[in-house]
């Protein structure tokens, strides 16, 4: 059974869900703290209760960000199974995260931040791109076996991730586009690793 939820934490997320969109649509510069509480429809002294800085709301956004990156599990490498059918399990949990439309909001915010202001995201987002080091270290791994070519793992993890990003989350995060349904999601995730396997594979 579930712990209902306090109405200080209701009005914490009604403050961060309004600041995220607020954020998106108007930027951070535009983006006031009377417009976060008119639209999380608090007052403005609530919202600093919680937030005592638009710099700490905007860190708050970013945090979430980091927390949904970091809920994907750590890949590990194993020597009995097939490539093909590890690399398919690890870019389909990849997917199912760049498909989650509250993370692609989160993404946005977070970019369009980079872009204007990046030396007030540049930390967060370096300890964003440090939790894609899983993959490197599963290729890492599956080189010391001998079933890949020796080749730099960062740039081949990158490739690796780059080809899932061109299709399920540049242009959702770029232009909008809907996320992939499942069906493109695993067409994506198959046709992704087996280029891959046919240029890396030994």
């Amino acid at each position: 059974m579930s712990v209902p939820q306090r109405l200080t934490d209701r009005k914490r997320e009604a403050i961060v869900q309004a600041a995220i969109e607020e954020f998106r649509t108007a930027g951070f510069e535009a983006t006031s703290m009377d417009k976060v509480a008119a639209s999380a429809g608090v007052s403005k002294r609530t919202v600093y209760n919680h937030f005592p800085s638009k710099d700490e709301l905007f860190a708050e956004i970013l945090l979430r960000l980091w927390h949904s990156s970091v809920e994907q599990e750590t890949p590990v490498y194993r020597h009995e199974q097939p490539l093909r059918e590890q690399l398919l399990a690890l870019l389909q949990h990849k997917l199912q995260m760049l498909g989650d439309t509250h993370f692609l909001d989160l993404a946005r915010v977070a970019i369009a931040e980079t872009i204007h202001a990046p030396e007030r995201a540049q930390s967060m987002v370096a300890r964003l791109s440090e939790k894609e080091q899983g993959l490197t270290n599963w290729l890492r791994a599956a080189q010391a076996d001998g079933r890949l070519k020796p080749v730099a793992a960062e740039f081949a993890a990158q490739q690796l991730h780059g080809m899932l990003k061109t299709f399920a989350f540049w242009p959702q995060v770029t232009l909008s586009y809907p996320p992939l349904d499942s069906a493109a999601q695993q067409h994506l995730a198959e046709s992704s690793v087996d280029m891959f396997l046919a240029f890396y594979g030994v």
